[in-house]
């Protein structure tokens, strides 16, 4: 068993994560699906009301709310794969709620880029409201995502994976973590060397948090 959580701001490359998991067989878990689907459930729009939303479920049913609707989704899913990703965690609560329940089968990947680059994707996904249609800025998204304790797990994260470079390379980073399993920890950063056919015997440098 192997339950790889993402965590990283918006833009930072989360979703493209997950494609690569489906591409791989392994089935995704999207936590903010649970949000959309409980804006939709209260008659509120998931493009203009979706980061409210979480807050509120947040300070009506706890910090791991969110966590807590996903976990029978997740061990669900566990039924019938080895692996199963999980798409947006967005706090150390939420973390310490995955460790409680997965132990060491539990991994931690955080996705990082800088602000502008991440500004731009999220310009050109065009899935969410613009400010000037009512929706929420970047900065207020980010400034919202650390107050949930994003920050904290972030610096929690067992791999960290920056997004700065070519698709094609984020995915092969992201492959070579979900092939290494549960024991890879470290830093994959946008100059590593991956080789998208191995397993094992990849060039992958890596580098922890802390090292």
């Amino acid at each position: 068993m192997h339950v790889i959580g993402t965590v990283g701001l918006p833009g930072s490359g989360k979703g493209e994560a997950a494609t690569v998991a489906r591409e791989e067989g392994i089935p995704v878990v999207t936590m903010g699906d649970v949000v959309r689907q409980e804006t939709t459930d209260r008659g509120l729009d998931p493009a203009k009301d979706h980061g409210t939303v979480a807050q509120t479920l947040r300070e009506e049913n706890g910090p791991a709310a969110i966590a807590e609707r996903s976990l029978p989704m997740i061990e669900d899913r566990l039924e019938d794969h080895d692996t199963v990703l999980v798409d947006g965690l967005r706090s150390d609560v939420e973390v310490e709620r995955f460790e409680e329940r997965f132990g060491d089968r539990f991994t931690l990947l955080s996705i990082e880029a800088p602000f502008e680059v991440r500004r731009e994707r999220i310009d050109a996904r065009g899935r969410d409201a613009s400010e000037a249609d009512g929706g929420e800025g970047l900065a207020a998204r980010d400034e919202r995502e650390l107050g949930f304790g994003m920050g904290e797990a972030m610096a929690q994260a067992d791999v960290v994976l920056e997004n700065t470079d070519t698709l094609e390379a984020f995915h092969d980073r992201v492959r070579t973590v979900i092939r290494e399993g549960p024991d890879f920890e470290g830093e994959v950063d946008s100059e590593t060397d991956l080789d998208s056919d191995s397993t094992g015997d990849s060039e992958t440098q890596v580098q922890g948090r802390n090292s």
